[in-house]
């Protein structure tokens, strides 16, 4: 006799028992520090979506307040809710591809955990994708009828304004709240795109909607942006960093990194800081060789502390002796490539090349070459 293969009887009523196994529609939230949010939200989801089969992805970025553990005794309770848990990555844009390419549900929707976004607007958003008026739905603020809640003037000058240069990058394509984390896909249309996106930053929806080639079918639906209950709002400074990192990344992205981008003008800043000290210090008699090394080691020291606070952010430095240290490796890495900058500079003037060419030349050099460097040994992952 040949071997055989032992199978599981499947038992009838298993499918109908476990929803999420052939959930229709996918609700991906990423989640970091909600856990005050969690059982409010799925009672609001439950209520929204009664009468449809729906499943919930939850994507932590280990979070510190307990939400992971909201979010297992929630998952054990109820077979519609998973959770996906990333450890030494973070990025709501990285979170939700993760999440959608976890489910095979033909509709897949995006929202935050933080109660502002309404659970009421899923049911139609699947109305819409079902009867094919459309690829993708938003859940738009700027709509007739849609609104910012309790939203200053201030906060929605910001919105309106970014709104307006995201038209950098979408072009022709229509749609008035670009910037909206609400939103339902049909899983297809995201899949043409998935493999062009930038997954820079928050804006998921921007970066989906200007990486599809295919002319995206968009439909908006009107909503009022809630009031956050509980946690804290994750818009910073470094928010907005992220927002700019994205729209350099559309634009050039192809041919220049928008780290890169962000290194030289760093760079420049600290062009600005030597120049700076080196005026002072020659003002007060000191010597133009100290002077200038003043102003060098100022204008290192302070491209450090930028860069770890911008450029890489999301690789910053902490603690005393791990940022001297840190400190010190930039040191090295500068000088090696302010050697480079003068060699190579020298060299191509010596060819009968002009001043101006070879000193280009030359700072392009060490540019890359400290972008680099301190990519692999500073800021090292």
């Amino acid at each position: 006799m040949g071997r055989q293969t032992l199978m599981r009887p499947i038992q009838h009523g298993t499918l109908a028992r476990n929803e999420s196994l052939t959930a229709e529609l996918a609700i991906v939230i990423p989640t970091f520090n909600e856990r005050e949010n969690i059982h409010i939200l799925l009672e609001k989801l439950e209520a929204a979506l009664r009468g449809l089969r729906w499943e919930a992805i939850f994507v932590d970025d280990d979070s510190t307040d307990g939400t992971v553990a909201e979010l297992e005794e929630a998952c054990r309770e109820n077979p519609r809710l998973r959770c996906i848990r990333r450890l030494g990555r973070r990025g709501l844009s990285s979170a939700v591809v993760e999440g959608i390419q976890s489910t095979f549900a033909p509709y897949v929707a995006v929202m935050d955990a933080d109660l502002q976004h309404d659970e009421r607007l899923l049911a139609p958003m699947l109305e819409v994708l079902r009867r094919d008026e459309a690829d993708l739905v938003v859940g738009s603020r700027y709509s007739e009828e849609g609104g910012f809640g309790e939203w200053d003037r201030q906060r929605q000058s910001i919105s309106r304004f970014a709104t307006r240069i995201s038209r950098i990058i979408l072009k022709d394509r229509m749609l008035s709240d670009p910037l909206s984390g609400f939103f339902m896909v049909k899983q297809e249309a995201f899949n043409s795109a998935v493999r062009d996106l930038s997954l820079q930053g928050y804006k998921i929806l921007l970066d989906f909607v200007a990486s599809s080639s295919a002319a995206l079918r968009i439909r908006e639906l009107p909503y009022q942006f809630g009031t956050r209950m509980h946690g804290e709002s994750k818009l910073d400074t470094l928010a907005v960093v992220d927002y700019l990192l994205l729209l350099i990344d559309k634009l050039v992205g192809r041919w220049i990194p928008p780290r890169f981008i962000l290194f030289v003008a760093v760079g420049l800043s600290g062009t600005g800081l030597h120049m700076i000290v080196l005026a002072e210090a020659f003002h007060l008699n000191v010597s133009f060789i100290v002077a200038q090394t003043l102003a060098v080691l100022t204008a290192i020291t302070g491209n450090f502390f930028l860069n770890n606070w911008l450029t890489y952010f999301d690789r910053r430095i902490r603690g005393l002796f791990p940022m001297l240290f840190g400190l010190l490796t930039f040191y090295a890495v500068c000088l090696v490539g302010a050697v480079a900058n003068v060699g190579i500079a020298s060299f191509i003037f010596w060819q009968n090349y002009s001043w101006w060419l070879s000193g280009l030349c030359g700072i392009l050099v060490g540019a890359v070459w400290n972008y680099a460097a301190s990519s692999v040994i500073t800021w090292r992952k």
